[in-house]
């Protein structure tokens, strides 16, 4: 039988990216894609919701109504787990990220409102429903600091790495407990 590719049989390796170089690989997974799955939890249980993001280095951007569910879940309770991925074409393909972190709901006016902010390409949308851009919507956003991200990419497996690598942000305690 023909195997398209070979790396990906037997074991897999466990060899850990440097935290360089899996910082890099993460970047370009959340810079080649713009839709995420946040998952919250509310009173009628987990909620997991397909939102538009943008990203500000390992600080994922959302828009969202501030009366709707995932918004009201996170006033709640800001833990929050975010997954992202490119699509899947085979076991090769496979590219994702989950995500933990707090969240936080800024409003206009709020610190660090404006840096967020800045990273919303809400542009399209408005030239889309024959809006002025002269008139922002300034509504609140979810900002979601990564505290921890478990990165999976089954290409690495062809350079001897693990396809499951960790990465945690550098004030989490944590941090110094991984390889």
């Amino acid at each position: 039988m023909t195997v398209t590719n070979p790396w990906l049989a037997g074991p897999a390796p466990t060899k850990r990216l440097d935290r360089e170089r899996l910082e890099e690989r993460i970047l370009n997974l959340l810079s080649s894609q713009n839709m995420c799955v946040l998952a919250t939890a509310g009173p009628s249980g987990p909620l997991a919701t397909p939102v538009r993001y943008f990203h500000l280095g390992f600080t994922l951007v959302f828009t969202a109504a501030g009366d709707s569910p995932k918004m009201r879940n996170l006033r709640a309770d800001p833990r929050i787990s975010v997954g992202v991925f490119a699509p899947l074409v085979g076991q090769a393909s496979s590219r994702g990220a989950q995500i933990f972190g707090a969240a936080r709901i800024l409003q206009p006016g709020d610190a660090d409102f404006d840096e967020h902010w800045a990273v919303v390409r809400w542009q399209s949308d408005h030239v889309e429903r024959s809006r002025s851009l002269d008139d922002p919507p300034l509504g609140p956003i979810g900002v979601v600091a990564a505290d921890k991200i478990v990165y999976t990419e089954h290409w690495l497996r062809r350079e001897g790495f693990a396809p499951r690598q960790i990465w945690r942000s550098s004030s989490s305690p944590a941090a110094a407990l991984e390889p």
